[in-house]
């Protein structure tokens, strides 16, 4: 009863893609990972977050909960220290993660960093997500403008990442997810170059996830794409209806 669709886009101004993203469907786990930290770095720290968490989730199996993927990430972010500890070149990379475990009626979720999870149901995409970014946890509460926090000096500052850090603070979220909702995870290539007006036409203007996540990817790249691009569609299909694309 479930579809799901992942997508990614090197955009056009970088040279290397450092996002990741993984889905392993047997047991509803679904991740984006955005890296950072120059060279090689950013490229290797989203890899070790999505791998550590898609083996710790595949040894929880269907009995994992949202204290378990709060665990993986807590895990990756002692890979990564660990990889960057013992390769000098790989120091202070870091990574943003957002992952969703689906489970009958519902979508655990946690997230670190800016990449997000929205919720799209009843004809309504709603960001289910809070950013860990200085425009969010500091900007605004200095009164400034939506206008002045999209060209401040420090609209790009994350506040948390996985990997950055000896400790990290993992977001928990539990959402209603039930038949004709759509779930989608998306790195801030999509999210802060598209708009959410884009996304919400994106996702109502095709029917099939395939279909969907190519007009995101595409509405990034009208945007000038200047960051990686990545987005995971998980839909949960009404009993008896035709799924709405491939899976990847």
């Amino acid at each position: 009863m479930i579809d799901f669709y992942g997508l990614t886009h090197i955009g056009r101004v970088r040279s290397r893609n450092e996002d990741s993203f993984a889905s392993v469907p047997e047991i509803g786990f679904h991740v984006v990972a955005d890296g950072m930290g120059g060279a090689q770095g950013g490229e290797r720290a989203s890899q070790i977050a999505v791998q550590t968490m898609v083996a710790r989730m595949k040894r929880a199996g269907v009995e994992g909960t949202v204290d378990t993927l709060a665990e993986a990430v807590h895990l990756a972010n002692r890979n990564i220290r660990r990889e960057a500890e013992q390769n000098p070149t790989l120091k202070g990379m870091g990574t943003t993660v957002a992952a969703v475990l689906v489970r009958p009626g519902k979508a655990c979720i946690v997230n670190v960093g800016d990449s997000r999870v929205y919720l799209r149901a009843g004809g309504r995409l709603r960001c289910l997500t809070t950013d860990h970014s200085w425009v969010n946890e500091v900007g605004r509460g200095l009164g400034l403008s939506e206008r002045q926090l999209e060209t401040h000096p420090f609209r790009n500052v994350l506040t948390q990442a996985v990997g950055c850090e000896e400790a990290v603070s993992v977001d928990r979220i539990e959402s209603e997810f039930t038949p004709g909702d759509t779930l989608m995870l998306c790195s801030d290539g999509l999210h802060g170059v598209a708009g959410e007006a884009a996304l919400a036409q994106a996702l109502d203007a095709h029917s099939g996830l395939k279909q969907q996540a190519e007009a995101l990817i595409a509405a990034s790249l009208a945007g000038g794409a200047p960051d990686n691009v990545t987005v995971v569609l998980v839909h949960h299909r009404a009993a008896g209806a035709r799924g709405k694309g491939a899976k990847r």
